[in-house]
Parts: structure tokens; C-alpha cells; sequence
């Protein structure tokens, strides 16, 4: 996501490369709380970074995601590619438009009806994808950064509406899901927290 105003860092600590195209931040930056929760998560949902491990292994993250163990750079990549990229279609699909926008039991099309609406949500707020950014408008990662934003800007208000149009209506059976299907104890970790805090 692309504002001057409305950047979102890596992780709790401040990381030159971050994936979304956007220059970073810390997240002590934020005014609340609750945006630094929704920037870290944005993070975890994203590709797994050397940055990204070596916070993990750090325990940087046990206040949120409790005690893992021992986490392997290469088996969190793949676990990432095996749930979310494919080779042959993912069984944990991270876009919304996919679980909204099916047909009964089948899952939607990627960059389906839901995508261009969460998309206006962006726009509204003066933001949008920048170029290098490789997540679609309705991946996760991407509308938990929006969230994050909100929570920033201090629109609580705004913030619970998007949460019940675009997140809560889709993540219970994403998230079911990535239990369900990862061998990993952190994206198991990953999305019991997001529940959590998505149902807060």
C-alpha cells in the first residue's frame, strides 16, 4: 500500500525492505496499540522474510503468538508456498474473493467482485497497491495494513466497518483452513492470533 502518509512497517522493528513497497516504519510509531498488532500481522501473512526469523527466533513475538519452537527459515518458505502460492492450486488461498465470491462450496475467482470492493476501500483513503507490490488488493496481508492504517488514523469507527465488510466476512473459513492444513506450529499460531484479534 502506497501513501506518504500511511506507511506500515516490516515488523516491531524497523525494516529497510519491506515487501509492500512502502517505506518503514517502527511500529512504536503508531498511536495505538492495536495498529502495531494489525502491522505485525500484516508481516506474518507476507512471504517470510531473514528479518522475519530472526524476530521469531528472538521471542520478539511470544507476546503475541506465545512459546514456538525452534523456527527454520527454509521450512517456514515452504510451508508458505505449500499453503498459500500453489504448485496446483493452494489449499489455503489468502484472498478474499476466493471464499466470498464461490459458488456454493466451490471457491470464487481470484480478483473477483470482492477484490474491486476492497479496492474502493483503499482509494477512498487516498491509497493503493505500489507497483512492487506483489499482494492483491484482498489478499490478508493487505487488508490487515488497511487496518492498521485505520487503527493509525484513529478511525475506529471506519475500522469496524471495513472489519465487518471485507475481513470477518471471509477469514473464519481462511483461517479454518491454514489449522487445518499446516504442519507449522507458527501459522497455526499465526491464525489462532488473527482470529482473535479480528473477533476483538
Amino acid at each position: 500500500m502506497s501513501n506518504p502518509t500511511a506507511e506500515t512497517p516490516e515488523t516491531p522493528e524497523t525494516q529497510p525492505d519491506s515487501p509492500s513497497g512502502t517505506q518503514s516504519e517502527s511500529a512504536e510509531s503508531f498511536d495505538s496499540e492495536v495498529a502495531a498488532t494489525y502491522a505485525v500481522l500484516t508481516t506474518c501473512w507476507r512471504e517470510p522474510t531473514d528479518h522475519l526469523v530472526s524476530v521469531l527466533e528472538r521471542g520478539e513475538l511470544t507476546p503475541l503468538f506465545g512459546s514456538l519452537d525452534e523456527v527454520d527459515g527454509r521450512d517456514l518458505r515452504s510451508e508458505y508456498a505449500r499453503l498459500f502460492i500453489g504448485p496446483a492450486g493452494p489449499p489455503c488461498p489468502p484472498y478474499e474473493s476466493v471464499y466470498r465470491d464461490g459458488d456454493g462450496d466451490d471457491f470464487g475467482p481470484v480478483m473477483g467482485p470482492a477484490t474491486i470492493a476492497v479496492d474502493h476501500w483503499y482509494r477512498s483513503f487516498g491509497l493503493e497497491n505500489a507497483p512492487e507490490q506483489a499482494d492483491l488488493p484482498d489478499h490478508i496481508a493487505t487488508e490487515l495494513e488497511f487496518c492498521a492504517h485505520l487503527a493509525s488514523e484513529g478511525r475506529d469507527d471506519r475500522l469496524e466497518q471495513f472489519l465487518d465488510e471485507h475481513p470477518r466476512a471471509w477469514t473464519t473459513a481462511f483461517l479454518d483452513r491454514v489449522e487445518a492444513e499446516t504442519n507449522e506450529p507458527f501459522y497455526a499460531s499465526l491464525a489462532a492470533t488473527t482470529r482473535e484479534v479480528l473477533q476483538r
